[in-house]
C-alpha cells in the first residue's frame, strides 16, 4: 500500500532539542529551595554493620539531613520483589550498598558530610559464581528469601539457598528424544558483568508537601510504574504521587526501578524541601542495575545429518545482592524461553537458575538473558557444524522453522521468514565468495523476537490554530517514538507531519502508560495514539458527510481531502475548523488501548561477521559486518536504521570488550572509558538488508526492531573468530589475550 508518511525517512522531531542543548532531563531541572544529596556507600562486599557515627556529618554548617538505617522506617523497595531496604540497617549486600545518606545547601557540602560518616563493618565471606552460590556452603546472603513480598515461589526439590528465581521450560519427550541422537554435544559458555553504558546517570528530584502529596522528577522509563511503586511501598494513596515525565538519556534496560527515589523522598521528608540527588558516573557503575553474568551449559543431541533432536540447558544467571531491579525476576532473564526458538527442536528442556550474589544488583539489559543464551547456542550450532563436517549455513537450513512448523516451546506463528533472513545475510553478505584466506574467517548467527503487546492510553487535541496534538505518556529514551507518532497521526487524519505535534505531562494527565521497554512502544503505545486518531477521524469523517450533504459511508478520504458523491470534496484543514467551531474550543479525545485478537507473528534476525586474526597478538579486527532483519512495514526507515546500527554497536562491545571486572568483591572498572564501551573506531563497515512485509501487529504492520540487533553478534563474531585460526573461545568478551592464549596452546595467566 503506499502512504504518504508511513515508511518515510522524515527528521526526528526529538532531535533539534538534543542538538542544540534545549532538551532538559532530571539533572537539569531548577526548583526553588533545592536541596541536594549524596549517599555513602559500602566499600565491601559483604558484612555487618558495627556502628555508624554521623554526628560530625549533622554538625557540618549547610547539611539538613543524615539518614541511616536507623532513621528510616523498615520498609523493602523493588520494582516487583521487595528485597532491598532503602538504607542498609544491619548487613551490607554488595559493595555499593547504600549505608547513609544526607540532603545539604550543595553538592559539594554533601558530599564533605558524607565523608564524615564513621561506620564500623564486621567483613563477612561473599560469593560472587552464581553456580558456586546455590550450593549449601555458600555464604547465605538472604536469611529468608519468603519474608520479602511478592518473591517467586520455587517448586519442590529445589533448593531456596541463595536463589532469587527459579524457571523451568520444557517441551516434548526430552528422554526418548536423545535416545535417537546419533551425537551429543555438552559444552559450557559464560558472560560477563557489564553496565549497560548509556550517557546520562540516574538522577531525580523528590518533593513531599506539607499535605502528603509526592511529586517525582526522575530519569526513569516508566512513570506510572513509578508512581505505583512508590504508592506500594510508601503507602501513599496513588491519587497522591504525580511522577513527571522527563527526557531520559539513555535506557537499554536499566531504568525502570526505583533505584536513588526512595532515598530523596524520605530526605525530602525529613526537611520539607525539594532533593535532589544525582549520581556521578563512578556511583552509577558502582550501584546500577547491570546484566547478569551467566554460565550456560547446553547439551544437545543430533542425528547423524545435524538434524536437531533434543537440547538440554541449564543456565545460571548471577542477580546480584537484591531482584528489586528487575520488573519480574522470573521473567526478566528469558533468554532461556527462546532457546533455539528458530529451529525444529522435537524436545527441550531449559532450567533457568537466578542466584543471589554479592555483587551489584542486576536488572533487565537488551533483550533480557537473550544475547547470553544465543552467543551460547548458536556458537555450539557451529561446534556441531564442523564436528560433523558440515558447512554452518547447510547446518541452520537443515533446521529452520518454516511456515507450519511449531517452535521448541510449541509456539505457531504466522508467515515465518527466518528462510529469507538467512538467504539474505548469505547474498547480502557474499559469504565466502573470496575463497578461504589465512586468519580470516566468518560466522552467521539466528535470533528470533517477538512485538510485545499491552495497553496504553493517549489523546488527541485539535487545536483551534489547525494544529494537532497528541499526548503520550512515553518518555523520549531515544528511538524517536516521537517522530513515529507524528507519521502515524499524519497519515490517519491526511495532514502534514509537522501540523503534529507530540507533547508529554505527568501521571495525572493519561490514565495509564506501560512506558518504554521491550520493544514494545509502537504496539503499545503506539496502538493508543493511532486508535486516538482513527476514532478522531471517524467524528471528522461525520462532520465532512454534513458539509457535503450525503451520508458517512459515501464519504472517502484521499490525502488531505474527504470527497463525497459528486466529487464533491471538503478539506480536511475546514473539516478541523468546523469541529473546533462547533466545540466553541479545541476538541479534547482520550482513548485507551487494550490489545486482541492480534497476528501470531514474530520476527527473525541473521548476522554474518566477517574477521581477521593477527596470530602475533591475537588481536580480533572485524572488517565487514552485515544485518539482515524481518521487520514487518517499516514506519520510517531513517530511525529504524539508527536502531539497528546502534544494536549492532551494543553487540559489538558485549562481543569483544565489555566487562566490569571485580577485584576482592569490589568493581573496578568505575569509568566508562575502564568498561571499554565501543566507539567509532571499532565499528566495522556496516550493511543492513530488510525484509520487509506488512505481516506484523503494530500500526500499519511492523514488529518491533530495537533489541534485536544486539543479540545474535557476539556469537556472530565467535564464530568468525574460530573459522579464521580455529580456537573456540567460550567465554565472553572475546579479547585478544584469550585468542593468543588458545593459539599458543597455554592456559590464560
Amino acid at each position: 500500500m503506499a502512504y504518504t508518511t508511513i515508511g518515510k525517512s522524515l527528521p526526528r522531531i526529538e532531535g533539534a532539542g538534543k542538538v542544540t542543548g534545549q532538551t532538559r532531563y532530571a539533572a537539569d531541572l531548577p526548583f526553588e529551595g533545592l536541596l541536594w544529596a549524596k549517599v555513602l556507600r559500602s566499600p565491601i562486599p559483604h558484612g555487618r554493620i558495627v556502628s555508624i557515627d554521623k554526628s560530625r556529618a549533622s554538625a557540618l554548617p549547610g547539611v539538613h539531613a543524615v539518614l541511616t538505617g536507623a532513621d528510616v522506617p523498615e520498609v523493602f523497595v523493588g520494582t516487583r520483589v521487595k528485597d532491598q531496604p532503602v538504607l542498609a540497617t544491619d548487613r551490607v549486600r554488595f559493595a555499593g550498598d547504600a549505608v547513609a545518606a544526607v540532603a545539604a545547601e550543595s553538592k559539594d557540602i554533601a558530599e564533605q558530610a558524607i565523608n564524615l560518616i564513621e561506620v564500623e563493618y564486621e567483613e563477612l565471606p561473599f560469593i560472587e559464581d552464581p553456580v558456586e552460590a546455590l550450593k549449601p556452603s555458600a555464604p547465605l546472603i538472604h536469611e529468608d528469601r519468603l519474608k520479602y513480598k511478592n518473591a517467586p515461589q520455587l517448586p519442590e526439590g529445589i533448593s531456596p539457598h541463595n536463589l532469587q528465581s527459579y524457571v523451568l521450560w520444557k517441551n516434548g519427550d526430552l528422554e526418548a528424544a536423545f535416545k535417537r541422537a546419533s551425537r551429543v554435544f555438552e559444552h559450557t559458555f559464560r558472560t560477563p558483568l557489564s553496565h549497560h553504558g548509556y550517557i546520562e546517570p540516574h538522577a531525580c528530584t523528590v518533593q513531599v508537601h506539607p499535605d502528603g502529596r509526592v511529586e517525582v522528577w526522575a530519569s526513569n522509563k516508566g512513570p506510572w510504574g513509578l508512581r505505583d511503586q512508590m504508592a506500594g511501598d510508601f503507602a501513599i494513596a496513588k491519587e497522591k504521587v504525580k511522577v513527571h515525565v522527563v527526557h531520559v538519556g539513555g535506557d537499554f534496560g536499566a531504568k525502570a526501578s526505583l533505584i536513588d527515589v526512595p532515598i530523596a523522598y524520605f530526605l525530602s521528608k525529613a526537611t520539607a524541601r525539594p532533593v535532589k540527588l544525582v549520581f556521578d558516573y563512578s556511583e552509577e557503575i558502582l550501584a546500577g542495575g547491570h546484566r547478569h553474568p551467566a554460565v550456560i551449559t547446553l547439551r544437545t543431541g543430533v542425528e547423524q545429518d545435524g538434524t536437531l533432536a533434543a537440547v538440554k540447558a541449564t543456565i545460571h544467571f548471577s542477580g546480584g545482592a537484591y531482584g528489586s531491579q528487575k520488573a519480574n525476576p522470573q521473567v526478566t532473564v528469558l533468554g532461556g524461553r527462546r532457546l533455539a526458538s528458530m529451529y525444529r527442536v522435537p524436545a527441550i528442556h531449559v532450567e533457568t537458575f537466578c542466584a543471589y550474589t554479592n555483587q551489584v544488583p542486576c536488572t533487565q539489559t537488551r533483550t533480557p538473558g537473550s544475547p547470553q543464551v544465543v552467543f551460547a547456542f548458536e556458537s555450539q550450532m557451529d561446534i556441531i557444524a564442523r564436528e560433523l563436517g558440515i558447512d554452518p549455513i547447510t547446518l541452520r537450513r537443515r533446521n529452520i522453522l518454516h511456515d507450519g512448523d511449531a517452535s521448541p516451546m510449541g509456539d505457531k506463528w504466522n508467515h515465518i521468514l527466518i528462510g529469507q533472513v538467512l538467504e539474505g545475510a548469505v547474498n547480502a553478505s557474499r559469504w565466502k565468495r573470496g575463497g578461504a584466506k589465512k586468519n580470516h574467517g566468518w560466522g552467521i548467527a539466528l535470533y528470533e523476537r517477538g512485538t510485545p503487546e499491552g495497553k496504553a492510553s493517549a489523546a488527541i487535541t485539535l487545536e483551534s490554530d489547525g494544529n494537532i496534538n497528541v499526548l503520550t505518556g512515553v518518555p523520549d529514551v531515544g528511538p524517536g517514538f516521537y517522530t513515529i507518532t507524528q507519521q502515524m497521526v499524519a497519515e490517519t487524519l491526511g495532514v502534514a507531519p509537522d501540523r503534529v505535534g507530540v507533547k508529554f505531562e505527568d501521571t495525572d494527565s493519561l490514565p495509564f502508560d506501560p512506558g518504554t521497554g521491550g520493544s514494545k512502544q509502537t504496539n503499545t503505545s503506539g496502538h493508543a495514539v493511532y486508535k486516538a486518531a482513527r476514532e478522531i477521524r471517524e467524528k471528522l469523517l461525520a462532520l465532512a458527510a454534513r458539509a457535503l450533504n450525503c451520508d458517512a459511508a459515501a464519504v472517502q478520504q484521499r490525502a488531505n481531502k474527504f470527497i463525497g458523491p459528486e466529487r464533491k470534496s471538503v478539506s480536511v484543514d475546514d473539516v478541523i475548523a468546523l469541529a473546533v467551531q462547533e466545540n466553541g474550543g479545541p476538541v479534547f479525545h482520550l482513548t485507551m488501548y487494550e490489545p486482541k485478537d492480534l497476528p501470531k507473528v514474530t520476527g527473525f534476525a541473521a548476522q554474518v561477521a566477517e574477521v581477521e586474526i593477527e596470530p602475533a597478538t591475537g588481536a580480533i579486527s572485524v572488517v565487514n559486518f552485515t544485518t539482515v532483519h524481518d521487520t514487518g512495514t517499516v514506519l520510517n526507515h531513517l530511525t529504524l536504521g539508527g536502531q539497528i546500527e546502534g544494536g549492532v554497536v551494543t553487540g559489538l562491545g558485549f562481543a569483544l570488550m565489555e566487562q566490569n571486572v571485580t577485584s576482592d568483591g569490589k568493581i573496578a572498572t568505575l569509568t566508562l572509558g575502564e568498561s571499554k564501551l565501543p566507539c567509532i573506531s571499532d565499528v566495522p563497515p556496516l550493511k543492513k538488508l530488510l525484509i520487509e512485509s506488512p505481516t506484523g501487529p503494530t500500526p500499519f504492520g511492523g514488529k518491533a526492531i530495537a533489541e534485536n540487533p544486539n543479540v545474535p553478534t557476539a556469537a556472530a563474531v565467535a564464530n568468525a573468530v574460530a573459522d579464521a585460526c580455529g580456537v573456540r573461545i567460550f567465554d565472553l568478551p572475546l579479547t585478544a589475550e584469550k585468542v593468543y592464549w588458545a593459539l599458543n596452546g597455554k592456559a590464560q595467566v
